[in-house]
């Protein structure tokens, strides 16, 4: 039967970024996959990470930069970007507008998964 998801969980983070996941482990329980709405102000930056999941990152208005070992990814508004488990990664908004973007991440996000440097 078909699960209707009324609302997300706001789960706190720092920096002005504001995450609303929709499925996963903080709003359905879901340890397969997370599905989460991101909406980041412009100049907003976030430590390098190293996750123990792949990540789609889905870019609905602004840009996303996703640096990584050999340079850096500009994401566009209707680009998306995959990242690998074990590929460590940092996500900026540089634009003035900031971004809005869907994170899908498998297995579902974890902050125990993260692998977040120390900032």
């Amino acid at each position: 039967m078909p699960q209707l998801i009324e609302v997300p969980t706001r789960v706190p983070v720092p920096g002005g970024k504001q995450i609303d996941e929709y499925v996963g482990r903080a709003n359905t329980g879901t340890d397969a996959l997370s599905v989460a709405l991101m909406t980041a102000p412009g100049g907003w930056m976030e430590p390098a990470q190293t996750p123990q999941f792949d990540e789609i990152t889905l870019v609905l208005r602004g840009l996303v930069r996703v640096e990584h070992d050999g340079g850096y990814l500009d994401v566009g508004a209707g680009q998306a970007v995959i990242t690998t488990a074990g590929e460590t990664v940092r996500y900026t908004t540089p634009g003035e507008e900031g971004a809005e973007y869907v994170a899908i991440c498998v297995p579902a996000f974890a902050p125990e998964l993260a692998g977040r440097a120390e900032s």
